[in-house]
């Protein structure tokens, strides 16, 4: 176990990358999107960081400064969703005086290994890890050695694992609840027609990434407890979050198989579902769609009535949430002091940022 990080030392940090969240890669197209919608959310990202800042220095009871800190963010790699955190986390440095570099693992475990060891090695403060393989995080947490190593957006397969370490943490949303969101959606959406029995096909992110376990799980799971029987109208196709590949791991089916709803992962492979159905002359509002993130084009489509509705991830709440939990893990604080994010019931090294369902009813909200 490393040894506790003296109080009163200063810090802040914030980075995001996905889901995943995110995950796997996306078109240009998509990217130049994440850009713009980033911009939007930049500022305040780094206004909410500055002031929750200023609370956790308040709760410790002296002044807290972030000025000239050294951290490394490390992308596992980048998508419409990560790309926008990466924004919001880079924005939000430059707004606290903190040196933010940003390494791309480009999805290679050994090099993220790499990269963290380069960032001890510079004598960086902290190190922020969106990290691409979920098995592989106490190998991080050694090559961390005694600095404080947050793991944003995907946590370790076992989250809670973090708390046998006191420089780790996680910053990150339950993703017991995304897919659950999409499960009781789903189950509303059929009982109001009077149908129970349903056959689903579903896009897959990463295998073994562990969003894409827990929101295959909940979602199926959100389905079944709120009354619906379910049965998978093909396996599973796993599109790695990827909006072109979902296109074409779907198109062959759309015309061969009975299903009654299509279920993405994530908004790009929800969305590739949807070109995949306008490509072959089949109009995508009439069976629900859902998908997870709430992008701006996800909640553009949904507005559109081409996706019937996805699950709001907030990149700049966990981003926030990361800069808060690095000041106050370097402050001997409770990682959420400052926030309204809660604490996981089984350790107080995990923070939870809260999914929120969108529908057309809310999706101005997020807009």
């Amino acid at each position: 176990m490393k040894k506790r990080i003296p109080a009163l030392l200063t810090a802040g940090v914030m980075a995001l990358s996905l889901a995943a969240c995110g995950g796997g890669s996306s078109s240009t197209s998509t990217a130049d999107t994440a850009t713009s919608s980033a911009a939007s959310a930049t500022s305040a990202a780094a206004e909410e960081a500055a002031s929750a800042v200023s609370e956790a220095a308040e709760a410790a009871g002296g002044e807290i400064s972030t000025e000239g800190l050294n951290m490394t963010l490390i992308m596992s790699s980048r998508d419409e969703f990560l790309s926008t955190l990466e924004a919001a986390a880079t924005k939000a440095a430059e707004e606290l005086g903190i040196n933010l570099s940003v390494q791309d693992a480009n999805s290679d475990m050994s090099k993220e290994i790499q990269y963290i060891e380069s960032a001890v090695n510079s004598g960086d403060d902290a190190v922020i890890v969106n990290v691409v393989d979920a098995d592989s995080c106490e190998a991080c947490i050694e090559a961390a050695g005694d600095i404080p190593i947050i793991f944003v957006n995907r946590p370790p397969s076992d989250p809670y694992m973090v708390a046998d370490y006191d420089n780790a943490a996680v910053v990150a949303s339950n993703e017991d609840t995304s897919g659950y969101y999409q499960g009781e959606f789903l189950a509303n959406y059929f009982q109001e027609q009077g149908k129970t029995d349903i056959r689903y096909i579903l896009l897959s992110g990463q295998l073994g990434n562990y969003a894409t376990t827990h929101r295959t799980e909940s979602v199926i799971k959100g389905m079944e407890e709120n009354g619906l029987t379910v049965t998978a109208a093909t396996a599973d196709l796993v599109a790695d979050w990827d909006r072109a590949t979902a296109m074409d791991m779907i198109a062959p089916v759309l015309t061969t198989e009975e299903y009654d709803c299509i279920i993405g992962n994530n908004d790009a492979m929800a969305l590739g579902a949807v070109e995949a159905m306008e490509a072959a002359g089949l109009d995508p509002s009439s069976i629900p769609i859902v998908g997870i993130d709430c992008t701006a084009d996800g909640a553009q489509a949904l507005v559109d009535g081409k996706m019937a509705m996805t699950v709001f991830q907030d990149p700049v709440g966990q981003g926030k949430g990361c800069l808060i939990a690095a000041v106050n893990m370097l402050n001997g604080q409770p990682l959420n002091t400052g926030t309204d994010y809660e604490l996981a019931p089984e350790t107080d090294h995990v923070v939870w940022v809260p999914f929120e369902p969108v529908t057309i009813d809310n999706v101005e909200d997020y807009m």
